[in-house]
């Protein structure tokens, strides 16, 4: 006789335990926060005809008047070119109260120039001294700083044969990568911002680098250094565009009340 006997459903594999935290260890200290910092570059150009200057500081204005934390920057690269940099823990900021801005009438002529929109979130790379620092106070401290008027933000994308390398592999790339950050930075020569941008991008890039310096020639030169490392030259496939800028306008918001709030 055939063995008819109905056999039960095969068990379903168990599922990961996913952690979204951000972790970092530092001299035997283990660290962990559930926070960080989402940051947005949007860019414009003010009609022909315009006046660059007049809607730079109407944006400003309204940055104070609605106490969002932000910097406004002149293009470089265009005479007409403006662009918002904003922050904040919460992203619905960008969407909320950001965008309507847009709408006032001394705005709404400007024309967003949506190749070089950026946005991104600060990320634990698992070695920072003090984890919050790092990603909620130190970035808006460096694109505000009072001496630290250049800024270059470009996107960047990596192969996926980077994502196969073993940690191990992976770790001794960036270290190379790291150490050049860490020089100029210690010669004041330039100060970074380092946004992971996966998914967020609609372009799949995968993070957002702000260089920032009190000149613009260091921070063409750290690019061209870091072009000879081994993560550039075999493990990056697509850079830029590049957007280049010089602080016009900063407007502190509430980020130091809402630090203090939380405890930082």
């Amino acid at each position: 006789m055939s063995d008819t006997t109905t056999k039960g459903p095969a068990a379903r594999p168990e599922l990961p335990e996913i952690d979204v935290r951000e972790h970092a260890s530092f001299r035997g200290r283990d660290q962990v926060s559930d926070r960080r910092l989402f940051m947005q570059l949007l860019v414009f150009r003010a009609p022909v005809g315009g006046d660059a200057a007049k809607p730079a500081e109407a944006l400003h204005g309204a940055l104070a008047g609605e106490q969002i934390p932000g910097v406004v920057y002149a293009d470089a690269n265009d005479p007409r070119g403006i662009a918002l940099l904003t922050w904040s823990e919460d992203p619905a900021l960008f969407v909320d109260r950001v965008r309507p801005l847009f709408a006032r009438h001394e705005l709404n002529t400007l024309e967003l120039r949506p190749e070089f929109t950026m946005i991104g979130r600060s990320y634990a790379t698992g070695f920072e001294p003090d984890l919050e620092y790092w990603l909620l106070r130190r970035y808006p401290e460096n694109v505000t700083a009072e001496g630290w008027p250049w800024a270059v933000w470009y996107p960047l994308r990596r192969s996926g044969a980077f994502a196969q390398l073993t940690a191990e592999e992976q770790r001794g790339i960036l270290g190379e990568h790291a150490l050049i950050g860490r020089a100029y930075g210690a010669q004041d020569l330039a100060h970074d911002v380092r946004l992971a941008c996966h998914g967020l991008d609609p372009n799949d890039n995968e993070f957002v680098i702000g260089l920032i310096g009190k000149d613009l020639h260091p921070l063409s030169h750290v690019v061209q250094s870091m072009r000879s490392t081994k993560q550039t030259s075999e493990y990056i496939t697509q850079m830029g565009p590049f957007f280049v800028g010089k602080v016009l306008h900063v407007s502190r918001g509430k980020v130091e009340a809402e630090s203090a709030a939380h405890g930082g």
